[in-house]
């Protein structure tokens, strides 16, 4: 089970965010606090591996608490903040103090369950990586994994897949081209157009549909499938 404390100053919104922690399978509230002060001291004794932080609290910032978590050697701690302050400085200190999302009220309740549910999905993997690779760092940060673009077959350049890049790229995913028609907009002729076409459709970076004629084979219309 994942242990969180929930800290709000409001007695009200600290005891419905428990209620919907609650709900989401794997975790369970330990504890509940009002004021910085009492989250320190709660974390300290509690030892929770999840924070429910709100930045606007009475004694003190919720940045200054996260701060104060983070200076704290002895504290491992993190840190999901839950606040109605939209200031983009804010954001930003929240951010540079390792929490693990920002949240902002107020919010529909699946909101808050999806995190929570994306925060046990990383903890997961994280621990069931010995040495990470960079893959698997991506995957636990949230983000689609930036692999290094495979290298071209024998015999095609990058400068023009770059110019057959250009040319489909410009058009956008709506509009497809021809084998024949991308050749006439790069100068190329149309079976170097149409190898490099294929390349791409490969590494799906370009789709395909089929547009039927009246009679003989299917024509295939290329467009660029890359956001």
């Amino acid at each position: 089970m994942i242990e969180v404390l929930v800290v709000d100053d409001d007695f009200m919104v600290a005891r419905l965010h428990s209620k919907l922690v609650e709900r989401v399978p794997g975790f369970t509230v330990v504890g509940e606090a009002r004021t910085g002060a009492e989250a320190l001291a709660a974390v300290g004794g509690l030892r929770p591996d999840l924070v429910l932080l709100d930045i606007y609290l009475p004694d003190m910032s919720g940045l200054d608490v996260l701060r104060e978590l983070r200076a704290d050697e002895g504290s491992d701690v993190d840190v999901l903040v839950i606040t109605a302050a939209r200031e983009a400085e804010t954001v930003r200190g929240a951010l540079r103090g390792g929490a693990v999302h920002y949240i902002i009220k107020p919010f529909d309740p699946p909101v808050l369950a999806e995190r929570l549910r994306d925060y046990a999905r990383r903890s997961r993997e994280l621990a069931a990586i010995a040495v990470p690779g960079q893959d698997d760092v991506d995957r636990v940060f949230g983000g689609a994994a930036r692999r290094t673009p495979p290298r071209l077959p024998k015999g095609l350049s990058e400068q023009t897949a770059e110019l057959i890049r250009a040319t489909l790229a410009a058009l956008g995913a709506a509009e497809d081209l021809s084998a024949a028609e991308c050749a006439a907009r790069s100068g190329l002729s149309r079976v170097s157009a149409r190898r490099y076409l294929e390349y791409f459709v490969s590494t799906r970076q370009v789709g395909v549909r089929l547009r039927y004629g009246a009679t003989g084979r299917p024509e295939r219309r290329y467009h660029w499938a890359v956001g």
